[in-house]
């Protein structure tokens, strides 16, 4: 990202950011009214944690340690919270504004702080707990199988297991326990091919490198290698440095490239972060030939029609999350014509999957943390 582009991201980011930090802030402080004393303490908590995943990234640039790892949880967690606690509380002001309007239930004003209290309480209860079962979805990986009948010859092979996962987002965050419940999870399928479809570092390498992520990334097995491609998330990080890591550590990363596995052409595309530098598809399989089975790994599954025009018999993708947290889906729902699952165009299967990993808060809301295994049966 060039430094125009990120200062005027930061701006706007911090702008937003900091606007919805304030009304909470303010609401959660005038819901402590019936308790007075705790306000100073609450005012400086919540600044600390509002600040937190900002001040972990200004200290980032001299040291990584536990430090601001610490940090970098708590604020990761706060985004969560933040979500939640807007809509509870834009909820909540919709609601006394109706009843201010019409008048629907009288409050005792003797008794009113108290309730604000116990209202206040209870959206911080409700947001944590809701927080808590998606941190346990989140770290609960599901396999998700599908059986795939491929209309074309295979000279090698009848049938192949194809095992595919997006968005690990390797970091602070996913860090060893996780890479392992992934690594581990994909093995016990016996793959024959594994499909890393992009976002496999969350941003810098060097929390990778820290914790030797690599090495656990190394110990995935199948019988043909593992194959990926870059997500957008390798172009916030750096992307020379962590296309050096990954290829480093067993994965062969795919730019606009191909390989020919088992009988089956495998693409894998450049992330549409540069789309008006990557290769098109068309010009891709121009020198294919279109009687083998065609796989295509794409980060974005943005324009699918160009799959099924150009004879493609599977496409991966993720970068969608689903939204990862609940409402967001409504958006993505609206920006993709497919933001998680199976679909079908033409002779085309086309899978979007709502990823392995986590960007932002360590949860998952509505949709899970899944590995996606395909048997290709072949003609």
């Amino acid at each position: 990202m060039k430094k125009r582009e990120l200062a005027i991201f930061l701006t706007i980011f911090l702008s937003i950011f900091g606007s919805v930090n304030y009304y909470i802030f303010i609401r959660g402080y005038q819901g402590l009214e019936a308790m007075p004393a705790i306000r100073p303490l609450y005012t400086i908590a919540f600044i600390s944690v509002a600040a937190s995943y900002l001040i972990a990234k200004m200290l980032e640039q001299k040291m990584n340690n536990i430090v601001t790892d610490i940090l970098f949880w708590i604020g990761s967690f706060w985004f969560g919270y933040v979500l939640y606690f807007l809509l509870s509380i834009i909820l909540l002001d919709v609601l006394r504004l109706t009843n201010n309007i019409f008048s629907i239930i009288q409050f005792s004003q003797s008794g009113y702080s108290d309730l604000k209290l116990w209202v206040t309480l209870g959206v911080i209860g409700g947001t944590t707990l809701a927080l808590l079962l998606g941190y346990i979805n989140a770290n609960t990986i599901k396999i998700k199988r599908f059986d795939l009948p491929i209309n074309k010859h295979n000279p090698i092979t009848k049938q192949l297991t194809v095992v595919m996962a997006s968005d690990i987002h390797l970091g602070t965050i996913v860090g060893r326990p996780h890479t392992r419940r992934i690594v581990e999870a994909i093995n016990s399928l016996n793959p024959d091919i594994i499909l890393l479809a992009g976002d496999i570092i969350d941003s810098e390498v060097e929390s990778v490198v820290r914790q030797d992520l690599g090495a656990v990334l190394k110990e995935l097995k199948s019988t043909y290698g593992v194959y990926g491609v870059t997500g957008n998330h390798e172009y916030f990080g750096g992307i020379e440095e962590a296309v050096h890591y990954i290829r480093a550590h067993r994965v062969d990363l795919l730019r606009d490239d191909e390989r020919e596995i088992a009988g089956v052409v495998v693409i894998g595309r450049e992330d549409y972060t540069i789309k008006h530098h990557r290769k098109s598809l068309e010009t891709m399989l121009a020198g294919v030939d279109k009687s083998k089975p065609i796989i295509v790994i794409d980060h974005q599954p943005f324009h699918l029609e160009e799959a099924e025009a150009a004879g493609v018999d599977l496409q991966v993708s993720g970068h969608t999350h689903r939204g990862q947290l609940w409402p967001l889906n409504y958006i993505t729902k609206k920006v993709y014509e497919i933001d998680w699952g199976y679909l079908k165009k033409g002779m085309t299967h086309i899978y979007v999957s709502s990823g392995v990993g986590t960007w932002g808060p360590p949860v998952k809301i509505g949709n899970d943390a899944e590995i996606i295994e395909f048997k290709l049966a072949f003609l």
